[in-house]
């Protein structure tokens, strides 16, 4: 009867039992043999609306034809399909009622009252999208589908959970059906509930943390996250669309605006600290909207000098539904108060004048402010004044200066980095006390942002004589291997030159050029890099330099824009040239006649999405606040900062970017801790010294300390997971404890995938590990013979996982992380045999068979080579690979390769076969397999392509019909037809005209997968 797991199904009856009994949802049964092609349980939303909302039967009958329109409208992308669907649910839909006079707005749900709604769930939810998936849960409120929940036994990972989910959400499965879900959810008793919404990312799926007596993980987060009244709050308050992406809260965000919630009620003001990195800007917003549903006569200003949140916060109010009005100067600010329009204001401090020695922006921003008050002003409406970066001194006086003008406001403060001592005392008589704070510890321990490796570098000033510079390199490269040496020896000549010269500068610059080369993020382009120098000036000078040395993946981003007036007056009648004039130059030069501001938002998009483009960006104050790059893993300090500054700027790189972004790395050249001068450094004092220690306690950790426990921790991993491989630990042990006793069983294979990707992906912890000490094993405490035996350890692992990966088939599944992992390889492990490994970075094993012929067995490496019946068992798992992927691409041509296959094995294991005789008859099927216009089924010369040869062999050899068939479907098939469901229809027409009726399934399926079309 069922398919499901029997583990998998207890869990499963178990959340149901939750639902029905502890969170009092009705149970609607169990929907595998009841197809569905809407999300929406019409008759269940009917009698809600009827009996509930008690509007008419003719409100209901228009508002349901408007709301199933929209929901079935699938022109749009799913994006802005449930961006129309969430409005529609959120703000209730305006229709005529019965005398066609008066507009009223039906309600899809009651925001007011959560418990009157109709709460439901249903298990394996069969919905016929263009393939029939079954969600496991479905969450129902007044039959609208809002909820889904896939859940995973505890021995699998949810992660598995959520991909299925993401899978569902394309065009190829139920896209449809996520036209009304919010809440996306993937389960199980071990990790609980991962969540997120459509088409959140996998990495950014979000855990609920709130303090519970249920030891379950499963259990509590269902109860806190699906509690009718949490949910339908959830649903109405913390949903935003923020420029492409539908997102949720995370715990803190929800729980600090509950906090602010009752502060408000209260009419007192207060401190939000929520560190850098977890969404202030979003819980701002939040809190906003929750004010004016709270208070119609509500009006907020949000003041902030930053920039980035000054544009970046239009775009968010608008995925809230409302338009914020950004105040152009500050007779407009007072204007604007003046009168009782708009409800939602933002003010930029910086519009309001320069900052010069005698006077800051704030001061600035309070005269102008003042002066432009009409004799008759007063503020309109009930204020709420919200300030961005609170923390800082001048904010006191600003505040005094608005408490003045608008007395009757409540004040809330923004910071994300801590109060500094003195200012405490001072900030909480300004603003209130702390309304919520999430430290940097505990947003590292959520896994909301990133730890950071703290390291002072010293620049070493003596590199005069070509032996010093030898000695620097060779200390610095002290982890690679020959070959990795040799190739960055050949970009050696224009280092050599910088290194050379007496300007520090140029030593920095050497340093950073050799991490760009060697640090694998770096390498790889996934990541970059921020430096942060001293002056304008000295930025220039970086660049001039970084250009000499032919790394050109740079640019400037200050708040200098040249100007022919900056030069007035800076001739000096030779080829010298003034500071001034050398500035204006490199800047002119490298704008190459675009406007700064132009030129600034190309660099930090490119910065952004295209990081091997753009490796380094460097600035000296701009950027290092408010400025969001999730690539950006290195922030290099030339420049003496503190406290808030040195706060805010090493949080640049703390953002989450994919699996290969485990930290952010701060490299100090100025010392700011004098970790250099001291055995121990303390990053509680020195620069952060003006901090509470508890405020900034786990901000930073010594990177040598931090990344030996890192590689300890991810060897240990490796080695746990290893240990049950029966001795004496040779190749042939380890594949079969990953891969099964009996290699030919398919089932084997597939049995033993969960132990496989855990070893690739522990192992690719380990190479990063490895890759971050290499060169510095000794500074980081290893003695010289730890040293060389935890190389032989990373590199036999990294042997056992190449082996595990080509003998089980799943090679060019994972070829996506391969480049980060041969760039380790080549440089850390071996470059023996990295010729050899690298040929698999572009062709599959059955390719180079096809291509190379019994050769290509010498591609292998070495363990699986020297072992025939590994050679054997490995490319017999690569051809039913091959075979499974491919068969939807012609099933009839690919099952008869898969019993020719059969048939080969057994003849194999029946000893029928010489081994030379079985890897040529390999050889002979691999051909047969990959290429389908082979000479193993005789077919007309008229078929010339792979998709007319697919419907030959599927058309019962009719080649009349096939050429037919091919011609019809060229003639009527659109660009991107598969996703426009008008487009699909069209060539399932011209296919169900060519075809019966009991066919026509089957070969429009055949038609979907072929490349030709």
């Amino acid at each position: 009867m069922s398919d499901i797991d029997e583990a998998e199904r207890m869990t499963q009856n178990r959340v149901i039992t939750l639902f029905t009994e502890q969170l009092g949802y009705g149970y609607l049964g169990d929907w595998r043999d009841q197809q569905r092609s809407s999300p929406i349980e019409e008759d269940r939303l009917r009698s809600f609306l009827l009996r509930q909302q008690r509007y008419s039967d003719v409100l209901i009958d228009r508002a349901l034809k408007k709301f199933t329109a929209l929901v079935s409208d699938q022109s749009k992308g799913l994006y802005e399909n449930n961006k129309a669907v969430y409005e529609a649910l959120r703000y209730g839909i305006k229709e005529l009622d019965e005398t066609h006079q008066l507009t009223k707005t039906v309600e899809l749900i009651n925001w007011n009252k959560p418990l009157n709604n109709d709460f439901a769930v249903a298990e394996e939810v069969a919905f016929k999208g263009e393939n029939i998936k079954r969600p496991d849960l479905v969450l129902y409120v007044n039959g609208i589908a809002l909820g889904v929940l896939e859940l995973k036994k505890a021995t699998q990972s949810v992660a598995k959970g959520i991909r299925q989910n993401l899978d569902n959400q394309e065009s190829v499965f139920i896209k449809p059906f996520f036209a009304t879900i919010q809440l996306v959810m993937a389960g199980n008793d071990g990790q609980g509930v991962r969540y997120g919404t459509i088409e959140t990312l996998e990495k950014y799926y979000l855990t609920w943390k709130e303090p519970s007596e249920h030891e379950n993980l499963l259990t509590r987060h269902l109860l806190q996250l699906c509690n009718k009244s949490r949910l339908i709050e959830l649903l109405h308050d913390f949903v935003v669309f923020d420029g492409g992406t539908k997102k949720l809260p995370r715990p803190h965000q929800y729980i600090g605006v509950k906090a602010a919630q009752q502060f408000i009620r209260r009419r007192e003001g207060g401190i939000i600290w929520h560190t850098q990195g977890s969404g202030k800007s979003l819980t701002m917003v939040w809190l906003t909207k929750w004010i004016r549903g709270f208070n119609p006569d509500a009006r907020v200003l949000i003041v902030t000098d930053r920039i980035e949140l000054d544009k970046q916060i239009g775009g968010v109010f608008a995925g809230v539904n409302e338009v914020i009005y950004r105040t152009k100067n500050s007779q407009d600010l007072a204007s604007r108060l003046n009168a009782t329009n708009p409800w939602l204001l933002c003010s930029l401090i910086h519009k309001f004048g320069r900052k010069t020695k005698t006077k800051t922006d704030y001061d600035e921003f309070i005269e102008q402010l003042k002066a432009s008050l009409p004799s008759n002003f007063k503020a309109k409406g009930d204020l709420y004044v919200f300030v961005d970066e609170c923390h800082r001194t001048q904010s006191g006086d600003l505040h005094k200066a608005m408490k003045q003008l608008l007395p009757n406001a409540v004040f809330i403060g923004f910071t994300g980095t801590p109060l500094l001592k003195k200012d405490k005392q001072k900030s909480r008589e300004i603003f209130g006390k702390y309304i919520h704070t999430y430290k940097f510890d505990e947003a590292v321990t959520d896994g909301v942002v990133l730890d950071l490796r703290y390291e002072a570098r010293k620049v070493e000033q003596n590199l005069g004589s070509r032996e010093k510079i030898d000695e620097w390199f060779e200390a610095k490269t002290r982890g690679l291997n020959e070959s990795a040496k040799t190739k960055l020896k050949l970009r050696w000549g224009t280092l050599q030159k910088v290194l050379s010269s007496k300007d520090r500068l140029g030593k920095i610059v050497a340093d950073i050029i050799l991490d760009m080369a060697r640090k694998p993020r770096l390498e790889s382009g996934k990541g970059n890099a921020m430096l942060v120098a001293g002056s304008i000036y000295e930025a220039c000078k970086y660049y001039e330099l970084f250009q000499q040395a032919g790394f050109t993946q740079c640019a400037i981003i200050t708040s200098y824009a040249p100007k022919l007036a900056d030069i007035k007056g800076e001739a000096l009648g030779d080829k010298a040239k003034t500071e001034n004039r050398w500035q204006y130059d490199v800047y002119h030069k490298m704008l190459n006649g675009k406007k700064s501001e132009v030129f600034e938002d190309e660099v930090k998009k490119q910065f952004i999405e295209q990081p091997a483009k753009m490796k380094l960006l460097i600035v000296v104050d701009k950027l290092l606040t408010g400025f969001d790059a999730p690539p950006a893993t290195y922030i290099y300090i030339d420049k003496t900062m503190q406290d808030h500054g040195l706060f805010q700027a090493i949080c640049r790189v703390n953002r989450l970017d994919g699996d290969d972004k485990d930290f952010g790395y701060i490299i100090d050249y100025k010392d700011s801790f004098k970790s250099l001068e001291k055995a121990v450094g303390n990053y509680t004092q020195d620069a952060f010294k003006d901090y509470e220690p508890e405020d900034v306690k786990g901000l930073l950790k010594n990177r040598y300390k931090q990344a030996r426990e890192h590689l300890d921790k991810a060897l240990e991993a490796v080695k746990a997971l290893c240990e049950p491989v029966a001795p004496p630990y040779a190749a042939e042990d380890y594949r079969r404890y990953f891969c099964g006793n009996n290699l030919a069983e398919d089932n084997q294979v597939k049995d033993n995938e969960p132990k496989r990707l855990s070893l690739y992906k522990h192992t690719g912890s380990l190479m990063r590990a490895y890759a971050e000490l290499a060169n510095e094993m000794l500074e980081a405490g290893y003695s010289p013979h730890e040293a060389a035996q935890i190389k032989t350890d990373v590199k036999h692992y990294e042997a056992v996982s190449t082996d595990i990966k080509l003998t089980s088939g799943d090679a060019p599944d994972l070829k996506q992380y391969e480049p980060e992992m041969r760039y380790l390889i080549d440089t850390y492990i071996r470059a023996e045999d990295s010729e050899v490994i690298t040929n698999f970075d572009d062709l599959t094993l059955v390719q180079m068979l096809v291509k190379q012929g019994e050769s290509a067995v010498n591609n292998l490496p070495p363990s699986i080579r020297k072992d025939k019946e590994a050679v054997a068992e490995t490319i017999e798992n690569n051809m039913r690979k091959l075979i499974v992927d491919k068969n939807p691409t012609n099933p009839r041509h690919y099952e008869k390769m898969s019993r020719l296959l059969d048939d080969l094995i057994i003849a194999w294991k029946k000893k029928q076969l010489s081994y030379g005789a079985y890897l040529k008859k390999l050889v002979d099927l691999a051909r047969q397999t990959e290429q389908t216009n082979g000479n193993d089924t005789p077919r007309p010369e008229t078929l010339v392509t792979n998709a007319q040869r697919a419907l030959y062999d599927n058309l019962d050899n009719n080649e009349a019909l096939a050429l037919e068939l091919d011609e019809a479907i060229r003639n009527v098939k659109k660009a991107d037809w598969r996703d426009n469901p008008v487009k699909t229809r069209a060539v399932r027409k011209v296919v169900k005209d060519h075809v019966t009726e009991d066919k026509t399934e089957y070969i429009f399926e055949l038609v979907k997968n072929q490349n030709d079309y």
